[in-house]
């Protein structure tokens, strides 16, 4: 009893620290707790977050292990724009946004984020495993064109990892039509980056330099054939009038479930 109540001592004191933190990540561990800080490493299925006060002050290293977290929502601060598009008079630096490039072919800009799952060294066949494990990323996706046209969901990708991915909300794509993730079928544009893919839908691509899109829509279960960040986006060629976000919740697979 006395270790017991000790241990729920310190993950007080653990979200209490964590609650000095302006913009963060969120951490939500299956015992209830809640963690506020900024996910640096993933290694040896152990998250190292760091909270703390920042400037001036001191910052404390948590390890929490894979098993007891029940999800992370990144700071949506970090996904949704550049640096240097910040017009608000917000001098935070996001936690996994790559510095602005200049748009080339229609490709996200990445900056390798810290947070990465361990080395999948399995080949693209899909788990074998009746109860694979899996973890939870939530990321808001913006429907403009900040930072390209794609949200970074600050999750890195192994070639043979399963992903499954959710969505749901609307967006404005402009001249009062608004979509879901799923799109709109009969609106053409040839501008868009999947011509054979509803205008206005949830599409994805792993990596910033391939052209390999993926639709996902309002949901998708799919086998990354590659490494890379995974980014998010909406399939329209003109962003300029678009508003809005997708709640998007990618659940990734566990290296070493199988």
């Amino acid at each position: 009893m006395k270790k017991f109540f000790v241990r729920r001592l310190i993950v007080v004191a653990l979200v209490f620290a964590a609650g000095l933190v302006v913009l963060a990540d969120t951490i939500r561990l299956k015992d209830g707790s809640v963690i506020r800080g900024q996910i640096v490493s993933f290694k040896n299925e152990q998250f190292t977050i760091m909270v703390g006060s920042g400037a001036r002050g001191r910052k404390s290293r948590i390890t929490v292990y894979m098993e007891d977290v029940d999800s992370i929502e990144f700071d949506s601060a970090g996904n949704a724009s550049g640096p240097t598009d910040d017009t608000s008079g917000n001098t935070s630096q996001p936690t996994y946004q790559p510095p602005y490039q200049q748009p080339t072919n229609n490709q996200p800009t990445n900056n390798q984020p810290s947070y990465q799952p361990p080395t999948n060294t399995q080949t693209n066949n899909p788990p074998t495993s009746s109860n694979p494990t899996f973890f939870q990323v939530n990321v808001r996706v913006r429907a403009d064109n900040s930072s390209n046209g794609w949200t970074n969901s600050g999750l890195v990708v192994r070639r043979g990892q399963r992903l499954r991915i959710s969505a749901s909300g609307r967006v404005s794509l402009g001249n009062n039509r608004s979509a879901t993730a799923d799109g709109l079928p009969n609106i053409p544009d040839r501008d868009k980056l999947m011509r054979n893919q509803p205008t206005g839908g949830l599409i994805a691509v792993i990596g910033d330099d391939n052209d390999d899109f993926i639709f996902v829509g309002r949901g998708r279960d799919f086998v990354a054939q590659r490494d890379g960040v995974l980014f998010l986006g909406v399939n329209e060629g003109n962003l300029s009038d678009n508003s809005g976000t997708f709640d998007v919740v990618i659940e990734a697979e566990a290296s070493g479930s199988r």
